[in-house]
């Protein structure tokens, strides 16, 4: 059984496993929910002072950790962000279960801080109110002369006009960051299925965790922009501009292809290279014993009374700070529920990214005080590494808790106190680290300089701040760092910046292209692709393909990425044979099918016509590929174009035959809706009697109908959509970007997310059911197309009848699929019948509903 864990952060850093989600109510509990630790060996839950909690760490070799802010100045953080000004801001969730009820959850107490030391002794000792009634918010980025705040619903800009360091202007930038709480619905509206950690990227777009939406500022405006779902709490980049998250019990993943990339071709819905995990090793090693999760009494949860694997993990930050250079490029996690933070040092092989564990059986960071609850990172201008401590006993949210959990925290009397908070600051063991408390106006020159800066934190500060102002004048300065800066991590950065400014020129970007650094390579080649299909294109096409046999696994990949944007048949087969001939390379292949929409048949019929093009495992391997596009596409004629080549192919041949049919047989489990055919496909017999491997043969045989054909009732066409029906449709297939957050734009699912839509019972069965779904949401089990998943799904009872029918008639209609359109009057309908239901409905419910 896939178990999909609720959306939200809070299930990331609040101590709960996916399976909690079977026990709502907790009625539905499998076995005995009793301690398996003794209680004499259960330390109290007595909270300490920070001072007390610095004693209760165990720390790897070579750092301390100071305090750097604590309560009353900060109250349950969350996430932080450094200003130019050194002064720190800090988002304040403090409405986050109040108590084990979650009992007046909705109370806008939330807000936004910002902390300053005035007398310089590493410590903050001033707080000030910035914005505040805020309900749990949950996410920050500092922009021009704002701050972005995300409290769901919206996303906002936030600016103070007037000088008096409250916010007074506000730019709503986006109205579905999240769901805004509702007691009185808490399946519907729940506070862990919300976007969060607003990130400014290489390419200066800015990306959340938990959101397929991405924001672009320049010159005062906002700009939006779809993207690809990422991970669940915690979002952050290395040096290459690779993007990390993670999952609660995955706790590292990475995009080792940039994720947009793969959204390029739609008849490849299952390509790899995102969301690629890189952690093998998910056991953790607490420095006390930890009965206080939502799972402590199943047996499988705890070693010797301790935490065995992530259950909570989040936050993923890489370090790239000048403070601890022994630290930089690792991956540091928080485990809150093991009390625990973990650092993973990366290894980049073979086009790959993989970590292990800097310790052995050990963690960098762990405390014995049950309290110690980390969920966020950040890097500051001192270099220093930062941990926010939500610092609380409760984390498990009201709609999963136990009853084991509820009698764990009332014996130990986690609920409170309340309103308690951390910041603590790691720092070398063995010197001084001093921290300027407070940071000098630069200008515009001055940014330029930090561009070279050793530490992340100023560089990707100047690239923000000079592409927010796009001075002109700077940009000679910014193009000499460009192609001559002292580090290669400068380069990237003004490459980069001089790209935010629309100052990026073809001498610079070719300079990018023949660096001696792989990673500023890379860089050039993705700023590269505006100017590939320009008149003067020849020389960076000619580069860019040389590069597709670079020496460098990194290189190459993006090479053949950034040459599927020119879209040239000459192109397809020279970067083809570059795939063939580095079989070793994990993504290329890949990477090589993201940009061939459409124009997959006509490579393949080229390369087959090639005498040169050989007829080996490698070069076989790239013609599947190429099959298993055009199988995707669903377009009959060039399906029947593939099989008749495949019959016709010699005895010798057998291969590659085989080949061509291997790539047809890898596309079925991504599609279950037929392929009628208006007569038998040629040569389609004759594959049949030669296949080696009937049994998958049979898997794609019954996908393909054709009139008369032995054994097949051959389904009834679908009713083709009046022009009403077909508008709504369009207006739905928008609508959908919603949905796609859970349950992918192909509507194939997300592992750990949301079920597939596409062939689902649900989708195309009874209309009455499926608008119950939307309109009130589904909690518990589910079944589809043979597979359990349990989780939990929002309502979305705030779109209107128009724009559910529409939402709806998409997925009754996209995909294959031929049921019957939904009109706005069934919609009206339904929600009339259950217009007193507050609760989200369960499969054993909807299944006794009456269909029409």
């Amino acid at each position: 059984m896939q178990k999909l864990p609720f959306l939200f952060f809070m299930l990331t850093f609040l101590g709960v496993g996916a399976s909690a989600l079977a026990q709502l109510g907790d009625g539905k509990r499998v076995q005995e929910q009793r301690s398996l630790v003794p209680a004499d060996q259960i330390p109290p839950g007595t909270p300490l002072t920070p001072e007390e909690a610095l004693q209760s760490f165990t720390l790897a070799r070579g750092i301390k950790l100071e305090v750097a802010a604590s309560e009353p100045l900060v109250q349950d953080p969350v996430a932080i962000a450094f200003g130019t000004d050194g002064r720190l801001w800090v988002v304040e969730m403090r409405g986050y279960m109040p108590d084990l009820d979650g009992g007046g959850e909705d109370a806008p107490i939330g807000r936004v801080v910002v902390l300053s030391d005035r007398d310089g002794d590493r410590r903050y000792d001033d707080s000030q109110v910035f914005l505040d009634d805020l309900v749990l918010p949950r996410a920050i980025l500092l922009v021009d002369d704002g701050a972005l705040v995300g409290a769901p619903p919206e996303l906002a800009f936030w600016r103070d006009t007037d000088g008096d360091g409250k916010a007074d202007h506000k730019v709503v930038v986006a109205t579905d960051y999240g769901v805004r709480v509702d007691p009185r619905r808490p399946h519907l509206a729940n506070p862990e299925n919300a976007p969060n950690s607003l990130l400014w990227a290489h390419d200066n777009w800015i990306y959340s965790a938990h959101y397929t939406k991405k924001f672009r500022y320049a010159r005062g405006e906002w700009e939006t922009a779809a993207t690809e779902f990422r991970g669940q709490w915690g979002l952050s980049q290395d040096d290459s501009g690779r993007l990390y998250h993670n999952g609660n019990s995955n706790q590292l993943r990475v995009d080792v292809i940039f994720a947009d990339y793969l959204k390029r071709n739609r008849h490849y819905p299952a390509l790899s290279g995102s969301h690629i995990t890189a952690a093998a090793d998910q056991w953790v090693w607490p420095a006390r014993v930890t009965p206080g999760i939502n799972r402590g009494y199943q047996p499988d949860m705890l070693r010797e009374g301790r935490l065995k694997v992530f259950t909570a993990a989040c936050a993923p930050w890489i370090y790239r700070g000048d403070l601890l250079p022994q630290l930089y490029g690792n991956a540091f996690v928080a485990e809150p529920a093991g009390n625990l933070v973990r650092r993973n040092v990366l290894i980049v092989e073979d086009g790959e990214v993989r970590s292990r564990n800097a310790y052995d059986r050990q963690e960098f960071i762990a405390s014995t005080d049950e309290r110690f609850r980390p969920v966020n990172f950040a890097t500051g201008p001192d270099g220093a590494l930062y941990i926010v401590d939500m610092y609380r006993g409760v984390l498990q949210h009201r709609i999963s808790l136990t009853t084991y959990l509820r009698g764990q925290s009332e014996e130990r009397e986690l609920a409170h106190p309340q309103h308690w908070g951390r910041i603590y600051r790691v720092v070398p063991a063995d010197k001084l680290a001093p921290r300027a408390a407070r940071l000098a106006p630069l200008t515009t020159r001055q940014w330029v300089e930090r561009l070279s800066h050793p530490n992340a934190w100023w560089r990707e500060t100047a690239q923000r701040t000079l592409v927010e102002r796009a001075e002109a004048a700077v940009v000679p300065a910014v193009r000499t760092i460009a192609v001559s800066g002292p580090e290669p991590q400068a380069r990237v950065h003004a490459l980069w910046t001089l790209a935010g400014m629309d100052a990026i020129d073809r001498s610079t970007v070719l300079a990018a292209l023949q660096d001696p650094a792989p990673v500023v390579r890379v860089a050039g080649l993705r700023i590269s692709e505006p100017f590939l299909k320009d008149r003067g294109r020849a020389k960076l096409r000619a580069r860019a393909l040389e590069l597709t046999k670079d020496a460098s696994p990194e290189v190459q990949l993006q090479a053949v990425l950034t040459l599927g944007e020119v879209g040239d048949p000459d192109v397809d087969v020279a970067v083809a044979e570059v795939v063939r001939a580095h079989p070793h390379n994990t993504f290329l292949g890949d990477a090589f099918y993201s940009g061939l929409f459409g124009r997959e048949l006509g490579l393949l019929e080229r390369l087959i016509a090639e005498p040169a093009w050989p007829n080996d495992p490698d070069a076989n391997t790239v013609l599947s590929g190429l099959a298993q596009g055009v199988f995707g596409s669903r377009e009959l004629p060039a399906i029947e174009r593939i099989l008749s080549l495949a019959a016709a192919m010699p005895p010798a041949a057998a291969r590659r035959r085989a080949a061509l049919i291997d790539g047809f047989m890898s596309a079925v489990p991504t599609t279950r809706s037929p392929l009628r055919f208006s007569k038998e496909p040629a040569g389609w017999a004759d594959i049949k009697q030669h296949a080696a491997d009937n049994e998958r043969l049979a898997e794609l045989d019954a996908l393909m109908l054709w009139p008369d054909k032995p054994g097949v009732a051959v389904d009834a066409v679908a009713t083709p959509l009046t022009p009403e029906e077909q508008a709504r449709f369009d207006v739905g297939n928008t609508l959908f970007a919603t949905c796609a957050a859970c349950h992918h734009a192909s509507g194939r699912g997300l592992d750990g997310l949301g079920p597939p839509l596409v062939d689902s019972e649900w989708v195309v069965g009874s209309p009455e059911r499926l608008i119950r779904i939307v309109l009130h949401g589904l909690r518990g089990r589910i079944a589809v197309r043979g597979r359990s998943y349990t989780g939990d799904m929002p309502g979305f009872d705030t779109l209107d009848d128009d724009q559910l029918s529409s939402v709806l008639t998409y997925l009754r209609r996209a995909w294959g699929h031929t049921a019957s359109p939904i009109d706005p009057s069934h919609v009206r309908a339904v929600r009339r019948a259950t217009a007193a239901r507050l609760d989200a409905w369960t499969s054993g419910e909807l299944q006794r509903v009456e269909t029409k």
